[in-house]
Parts: structure tokens; sequence; C-alpha cells
């Protein structure tokens, strides 16, 4: 006879580990990032100004041409993404992308109240076992020194709406706000990838259908007594078919890797940084057939659950794209 149970709570604790751990009542043993993804803490990193992608020139049918010519070179040739060879994340910024100001302000201060609110607050929302949506941190071998808030937004019926603070008050409306915008821009950009690479104009689109799953997530990292030894998220490239990074506006540490070099990102004010992934979907994916001929053999094996090897290589510190690889 079947048996159902309910999701169960992970017990929440009365501190948070940071807090345990600066206190001196824990170790910080299980955050020592080790082995080669172990990244670097150095303020000196060189900076590098990632490609400018401007959404209003993008859209505008008197300049949109040239403006398609500079996201190409960037999908197809700019160092840290090769979308036909086989690196697995292309990151540029796009500025003038239609979306007030004081909304991105209202996202930024609400994210900053939810996370500064006492835990007793802050575990209504703590992850059940087995469910990413809520309140938490990473479940990895070796922690990150984050927390974070995980909510799925669109489809609309997949919201679980238990896991959306209420506290600040106006939190709920401003990611409703915030996600109904983005996806209109998601929409914009996938179209115009395809153009840009003389592809049919909705094919990215039709890949990943009218219910594609989209997520938002909160990073909040506290201050730490060994910054050196720890990290906020380790190496990593995205899941997901595209990331707009929202970032703060005073406090960077944005890095990533080109030609075995860590970068620090230069971000401008109230653009957004856009990671072009690992086209994550939950059916099974291949390699496009339009993307493939003589010149451009096929890279990579038809994957029939993407997500699971997507978080099992994540948890080995490992690139679920690599591991895709013929």
């Amino acid at each position: 006879m079947a048996e159902t149970t309910s999701p169960v709570k992970l017990e929440a604790p009365t501190e948070t580990p940071q807090e345990l751990i600066i206190s001196g009542k824990e170790s910080l043993e299980n955050y020592i990032q080790k082995g080669s993804d172990a990244g670097t803490f150095d303020a000196s990193l060189p900076p590098l100004e990632i490609p400018i992608i401007d959404f209003g020139l993008l859209t505008s049918p008197s300049s949109s041409s040239q403006e398609l010519e500079k996201l190409r070179s960037a999908l197809c040739s700019w160092g840290c993404f090769q979308f036909v060879l086989r690196a697995s994340v292309l990151e540029f910024q796009v500025i003038n992308h239609g979306v007030e100001p004081a909304l991105l302000n209202k996202v930024r201060e609400a994210t900053k109240q939810f996370f500064g609110l006492p835990l007793a607050e802050k575990k209504k929302y703590y992850q059940e076992d087995g469910n990413f949506d809520g309140y938490g941190n990473d479940k990895m071998q070796t922690l990150h020194w984050s927390h974070l808030l995980y909510l799925t937004v669109h489809p609309e019926d997949k919201r679980q709406l238990k896991f959306w603070p209420e506290n600040p008050e106006y939190f709920r409306e401003t990611l409703d706000e915030f996600s109904k915008q983005s996806e209109v821009i998601n929409q914009i950009l996938l179209k115009a990838f395809a153009r840009s690479l003389n592809m049919e104009e909705n094919c990215f689109l039709d890949m990943f259908g009218e219910q594609a799953l989209m997520l938002a997530r909160f990073n909040w990292y506290p201050p730490c007594p060994r910054p050196d030894l720890v990290l906020g998220v380790f190496p990593h490239t995205d899941g997901s078919g595209l990331t707009m990074l929202l970032p703060d506006k005073e406090v960077g540490g944005l890095q990533f890797l080109k030609d075995n070099q860590w970068y620090s990102v230069t971000v401008i004010p109230e653009a957004f940084v856009v990671n072009v992934g690992d086209q994550l979907e939950e059916k099974e994916i291949e390699p496009a057939n339009w993307l493939v001929n003589e010149s451009r053999p096929r890279l990579y094996k038809t994957v029939k659950n993407y997500n699971r090897l997507y978080f099992e290589q994540l948890k080995l510190g490992k690139r679920a794209i690599e591991a895709a690889l013929l």
C-alpha cells in the first residue's frame, strides 16, 4: 500500500551559521574552499568591461541592425562565451532596458529588508526537504558564505506563495511586477539572439515553450572573519537558459574566468548583467540541428535529465556542460 508524506521543514537554528562562527560557537571548517575551484579573494583583480548592449537600440527599427551585430559578436566571439564552441556562459550588460530605476531600487531595498529581519521571522520561509524554493543555503559539500531566497515566479500556477515573504509588506507586489517585466525582456532578448545568428526569430522561444520555468534568486553575503578562505558562491556555470543579474549598486565582488585568468566585472549602475547559460530544460535536450554542420560538428551528447546532471555536477564543484561533451 502506498503512503504519502507531507513535506518536512528543515530545522531552522536560532542563529545563522555565520553568526555562530563569528561568535566562536562553531568552526569555519565547513565553509573553507579547497582544491582547484577554491577561487581567490583579491581586491586587486584586473577589471574587465564586458560588452554593453543597448536594449533601446536593439528594439529600434532604425538602429537594431548595428546593435544586433554587437550582440552577435558577444554571442559568438567574446572570450567569456562561445555558443558554437565549448564555453557555456556569456556575460554582457544591457542598458536602456525599459525597467524603471524606481522598481530596481524597490527590488534591492526589499531584498535588504528581508535579509535584515530577525531569524525567527525569516525561518517562516525556510526551505523544505527536497524543495529549492524558500530561504536557506545552497546544499553543497562545502557551504557558500551566503544566504539565499529562492522563488519560482513563472508559470504563475507554479508559484509557492507560502515561501514569498510578507515582510516587508511590498515584497510580493514588487517581485510580481519585476517578474512580469523581466519576462518581456527575456522574450525580446531570445528573439534578438536568434536574429543575430540568422536563425528563425522564435526558435529559442519555441525551445523553452510558453510555460518556461523562471526563478528568482536573492543572494545575501554577510560579513566574514576570514574572507580569504570562503566564497559567497563558488565557481560555476548557470544551468538556466538565460540569467538576468541585478547587482548591488555599492558592493562589488562579481568575478568570472577568462583565458584562465580571474577578472572583476565592472558593473554599470541600473544595468543588468546577462548570463547565457547551459540551456537548461526539464526535458531531453541536445544541440539544435541548425547549429550543427560540417564546419561546426556536434560537440555534445543528448541528455535526458539535464536538471539532475546539473545539480549532481554542481555538488562536486564541476560544470555540467562539460559532462555532456561527447
